[in-house]
């Protein structure tokens, strides 16, 4: 029995671990890059993934009860709540910046749809 409790510590304690190196390089991506954007994407790709991997150390080590079932709703929620936040950012950003093409390449894009952007 002590096997698999030791097991079962071993494994969150990694989770949690791993969920630490994802911060540590959301971290490191958010004061690298320059522009907001790009910042801003770091932060929500690690943001993301960071609480899901550290949430799941925590459920490992709790075990499976009332407490664990909580963590899992709020890593439901953060999964949905931190894209939709880090979206509607990335919009007001590209609406209210007018020296976008300076900062991103635009070259992809036609003139009709660089200005649906600007008009919502």
């Amino acid at each position: 029995m002590t096997v698999l409790l030791w097991i079962r510590f071993i494994v969150g304690l990694v989770l949690l671990l791993c969920g630490l190196i994802v911060f540590g390089i959301e971290i490191f991506g958010v004061f690298k890059f320059g522009y907001v954007l790009n910042r801003m994407h770091a932060a929500a790709m690690g943001d993301t993934l960071g609480i899901a991997l550290s949430m799941l150390g925590l459920i490992v080590l709790c075990g499976l009860n009332f407490t664990s079932l909580k963590m899992i709703l709020v890593v439901v929620f953060l999964w949905f709540a931190s894209p939709v936040a880090s979206h509607m950012l990335a919009r007001f950003e590209v609406a209210t910046n007018e020296s976008l093409d300076r900062e991103c390449d635009m070259g992809g894009l036609s003139p009709s749809a660089k200005n649906t952007d600007s008009k919502t």
